[in-house]
């Protein structure tokens, strides 16, 4: 008799245990086990949530080295369903055979998961060890193991790429934006990328207690003008952050102004001028009274920077409570100072150079220069939300999932490198779509650039956006900011890119050694394809890859993908309540034109600029909503290893998660010594996915 030693794991996602009958066979190479009831001491608690099982599997010999085992789920009195993460089996001979599962079970089908990789093998062969081998007269390579009659798998789960096709299927949602994932319901989720239980009723309770808070202050749908300044302090009182404190003492001053260009939640607008653009006629008078410096001087010197909002020129505002909205777009100067100060020294609201456009400068009356600068503050947050945040991290999240689940076997190296980094993200972008930007969404209601001008600003953000714009190090480059002073979303970001590219090097080296065996790879091929097709748009001035044919040119794309998924993801979502918390530094929409001349402003005319009392208290309780952690957080490099059995590939895990730990350290050290800490890239506040 051949005993095998079967451990079962089960995962602590919330409902992820199962009491139904839980059936395996063991399939090798010489023969195969009978179909057998997985039952042991533990009993009906054998397959509860975090559940490690062992039990034994007889035959009457040898069936020799395994290829794949068969599951299949078989419902008890109340069938549930079940998220096994892997079965690992010890032969009768002393070896292991290791099988990532890592999906739901939800019917009584038979599943079949192949063993994973094994050390040991040449680098290509790794690649497609997990596959079973081909039919008499194939080849080793998938497009010809797909005739084979045996897709059910190459996916895992006892789904074929027909299968994922139909789970995972492409929409366009709006013309001229990235393409989504087809879902009427949420129901249409697969269950694997839903929320957790705990998630889901964590994400609507926070929801429903700050909208029962601001409903019983009577302010969600009050149409009302604030009359004081002090008076907003009343909104979400309870709700502060230590930079939100700060922001709403020192949001008038300049200093706080031009810091949020490098450090706030949008620093990816500003970029060092070297000459000024023919439309912002500003003179070094304007500038420079005092005759110190020259515009000229300066510029060669590298230490005058731009913020041009030109995105933004001609779109229609909304309409809020009745009343009309305006948007403007900005051109701001800003200017460096001997002491290493970045400063603001001229706005101009409009485009276009006009009488009744005038350039403002902070020797203008208190409230002129003030009112200037929220204007450019409530640019600032829609050109944000919609360009930086949702198109940048969130579209292009949700396209590099969809891609993923749709083309590549669970098994495969991309797949499991990628997987925890597309936790959530589908069902996050599906509620923003139905909650925040639908015909009745917060945002469409109460933001200046909801309602029709948001399309418009979509597609206009696409076709800005490059491959290089994604890769931190070479739009860091193309902006000319490599030497900025006290510009920590850089020196951490940089930081960051290079750790995560080492660690994608090092996996994906480890599968792939050769040029040529990342050109023969069909699956990783679609996936690109897929993404330059369905996120792109298929258009070839991005710069995105419509193929890889390097490792290279591999390994730079899944750094940015990554990238752009945790800690992009997380430098411009998680302040958004420190700095949004103070409505007036960053109005979501304003009632009032901007000033045509100057002098006729004063804090009677900014009071009724500002948004009205319910479309304040809406915005900043979808800011505290989006900024808060989740209960299930999980931190960039964290519960990787379930991912991969092999031994590489898990030391550069390991190596991975250190230098994470090493640069979280080193940026608390900094963040004593600053006024405002800057821990929005600090590996322990960053998820590793869009999940929020």
């Amino acid at each position: 008799m051949a005993d095998y030693q079967v451990t079962v794991s089960t995962s602590y996602l919330d409902d992820a245990g199962t009491c139904d009958h839980v059936f395996i066979k063991l399939v090798g190479k010489d023969g195969e086990s009978e179909r057998t009831r997985l039952m042991g001491s533990k009993g009906e608690s054998s397959f509860i949530r975090g559940a490690v099982s062992t039990f034994t599997v007889s035959c009457p010999v040898s069936i020799g080295k395994l290829v794949r085992i068969e599951l299949e789920k078989q419902p008890s009195q109340n069938p549930d369903k079940w998220f096994p993460t892997k079965v690992e089996v010890k032969s009768p001979e002393g070896d292991t055979f290791k099988f990532p599962l890592y999906c739901w079970i939800t019917d009584s089908e038979v599943h079949r998961f192949r063993e994973g990789i094994e050390p040991g093998k040449r680098p290509f062969e790794k690649l497609f060890a997990a596959i079973l081998p081909p039919e008499e007269g194939t080849s080793n390579f998938p497009s010809d193991r797909r005739q084979t009659g045996r897709r059910e798998l190459r996916f895992g789960g006892g789904t074929d790429r027909n299968q994922q096709e139909k789970d995972y299927r492409w929409h366009e949602h709006a013309e001229g934006i990235p393409h989504c994932m087809k879902a009427e319901d949420l129901s249409d989720l697969p269950p694997e990328v839903q929320f957790s239980f705990t998630k889901d009723a964590e994400f609507k309770l926070t929801a429903a207690f700050g909208l029962a808070e601001l409903y019983l202050k009577g302010l969600a749908d009050s149409r009302d003008n604030w009359l004081d300044i002090d008076d907003i302090k009343g909104v979400f009182w309870c709700k502060r952050t230590d930079i939100s404190d700060y922001v709403q003492k020192h949001w008038k001053e300049d200093a706080l102004f031009a810091y949020q260009f490098l450090n706030g939640v949008n620093p990816m607008l500003i970029r060092r001028c070297s000459a000024l653009p023919d439309n912002f006629p500003v003179t070094d008078d304007m500038v420079f009274p005092s005759g110190h410096f020259s515009l000229e001087n300066e510029m060669e010197k590298g230490n005058i920077f731009l913020c041009d909002y030109k995105r933004l020129d001609g779109l229609k505002a909304n309409t809020i409570h009745g009343k009309k909205q305006y948007l403007m777009a900005p051109l701001v100067l800003l200017h460096k100072t001997p002491d290493n100060k970045l400063m603001p020294v001229a706005i101009q609201l409009k485009q276009t150079p006009a009488e009744d456009n005038p350039i403002f400068l902070p020797t203008d009356s208190e409230y002129d220069w003030l009112t200037a600068k929220i204007f450019v503050r409530s640019a600032d947050f829609n050109e944000h939300e919609l360009n930086v945040h949702l198109l940048r991290t969130h579209l292009l999240a949700e396209v590099f999932a969809v891609s993923l689940l749709r083309n590549v076997p669970r098994t495969h190296s991309l797949f499991k490198l990628l997987v925890p980094h597309t936790r959530y993200t589908l069902h996050i972008n599906f509620l923003a779509r139905a909650k925040l930007i639908s015909k009745t969404g917060v945002f469409t209601k109460f933001a200046a650039s909801g309602g029709e001008g948001m399309v418009t600003l979509l597609k206009r953000s696409l076709s800005s956006v490059t491959y290089s714009s994604l890769c931190i190090p070479e739009d860091i480059a193309e902006r000319g900011l490599k030497d900025v002073p006290n510009f920590y979303y850089r020196d951490d970001g940089l930081k960051l890119w290079n750790i995560i590219h080492r660690y994608v090097q090092g996996v994906l080296g480890f599968y792939y050694r050769h040029d040529d065996e990342v050109q023969k790879d069909d699956d990783l091929q679609k996936w690109i394809g897929d993404i330059f097709e369905h996120g792109f748009l298929s258009q070839e001035g991005t710069g995105i890859p419509q193929s890889f044919t390097t490792v290279e040119e591999l390994v730079k794309f899944v750094t940015m993908v990554i990238f752009t998924c945790s800690a992009q993801h997380s430098a411009v979502n998680t302040g958004q309540y420190d700095y949004g918390g103070w409505m007036p530094n960053t109005p979501i929409s304003l009632q009032l034109p901007p000033p045509k001349t100057k002098g006729t402003t004063s804090e009677a005319t900014m009071l009724q600029t500002l948004p009205d009392m319910g479309t304040t208290a809406n915005g900043m309780a979808v800011m505290w909503l989006l900024s808060k952690p989740s209960y299930d957080f999980v931190a960039l490099g964290k519960s990787l290893e379930k991912h991969h059995s092999e031994e590489i590939p898990s030391y550069y895990i390991k190596a991975f998660q250190g230098e994470l730990q090493t640069l979280s350290a080193h940026i608390n050290i900094r963040n004593k010594s600053l006024k405002i800490p800057y821990t929005y890239l600090d590996p322990e506040n960053i998820e590793n996915s869009v999940a929020i």
